[in-house]
């Protein structure tokens, strides 16, 4: 059996591979052998144009990707291919992004830093985040990881799914709880039902003044609408992920006071190989002895 993974580093942290499996490290540049021979593939984080490598792999039965984003590959894996996501990994990363974006703008220190490019000595008081009404789009493992540090931030917590469940409301209650919060997160991840799901009746429905953190997908955002939202200086953002990506230097967005934007990287933290390789090392085990796969992505999840 052979495994293709992404990174030479993280053949290591694999742990014990099975007898008879092979692995190799496919970087993108130049395939190492056959690829016709590769059962199970590990691609980059982020892959350029992936299809060209499906198509030359036949005998491909698992993508296992290092992401917990799946929807570039969603489209394009072939059936019979099972196409596993990394839960997991990045969750603490990218819930300490959401936070520290969220103080970051509820206390102006984006404003106070451009302001330290001017040697501009300006306080003023900001709102800050305690007490404040937050709504976190998207109870998943890293939507709670959110909501966690919100709570101990004192902010209060009001979190929705895509199906209701105890102390979590459902999706059609959104047009009721928009208007009561001063912060919304957007966690969920990106499929048929929630590209643009943050649209412009719903950015409308959001309280003046309120801010909207995208820690999901650009794509969720309608980012023409929003710039008109934030331009006008009714709502602030805090964006890791927008639509385009990257989003081009001269889009309007990067000027507006009342915008934070980071480029994707609530998951780029030190040690990412240590994170993201020991479950690829679990999932091989458990593929090369016939159990059953974790993290199978299904309707887009």
């Amino acid at each position: 059996m052979k495994i293709w993974i992404a990174h030479a580093e993280g053949r290591d942290l694999l742990g014990p591979i099975p007898e008879g499996v092979e692995v190799e490290v496919f970087e993108g540049d130049e395939y190492p052998s056959d690829p016709a021979k590769v059962e199970f593939l590990v691609p980059p984080f982020f892959a350029d144009d992936p299809a060209p490598v499906l198509t030359a792999m036949p005998n491909l039965k698992v993508v296992q990707l290092l992401s917990a984003g799946a929807e570039t590959w969603v489209p394009i894996v072939p059936e019979g291919v099972a196409l596993c996501n990394n839960r997991g990994p990045h969750t603490e990363s990218t819930a300490e992004w959401a936070l520290a974006a969220t103080l970051a703008s509820l206390r102006d220190l984006d404003r106070y830093a451009r302001r330290q490019t001017e040697r501009n000595w300006a306080p003023h008081r900001s709102p800050g985040l305690a007490g404040k009404s937050t709504l976190i789009v998207g109870a998943g493992a890293i939507g709670e990881a959110i909501a966690r540090r919100f709570e101990a931030s004192a902010a209060k917590v009001t979190k929705v799914a895509r199906t209701a469940r105890p102390g979590v409301h459902g999706i059609d209650d959104l047009p009721r709880l928009l208007p009561e919060a001063d912060v919304v997160v957007v966690i969920v991840p990106l499929t048929a039902e929630t590209e643009n799901l943050a649209d412009a009746v719903f950015l409308a429905r959001m309280k003046d003044g309120a801010l909207l953190v995208n820690a999901a997908r650009g794509r969720v955002v309608d980012t023409a609408a929003l710039t008109a939202e934030v331009a006008s200086g009714r709502l602030r953002c805090a964006l890791d992920v927008t639509e385009p990506e990257p989003l081009p230097a001269d889009h309007e967005l990067w000027g507006l006071e009342g915008a934070l934007i980071t480029p994707h990287v609530g998951g780029a933290v030190e040690n990412f190989a240590e994170r993201c390789y020991p479950p690829v090392g679990d999932q091989i085990r458990r593929f090369a002895s016939g159990e059953p796969l974790v993290n199978v992505v299904e309707n887009g999840y």
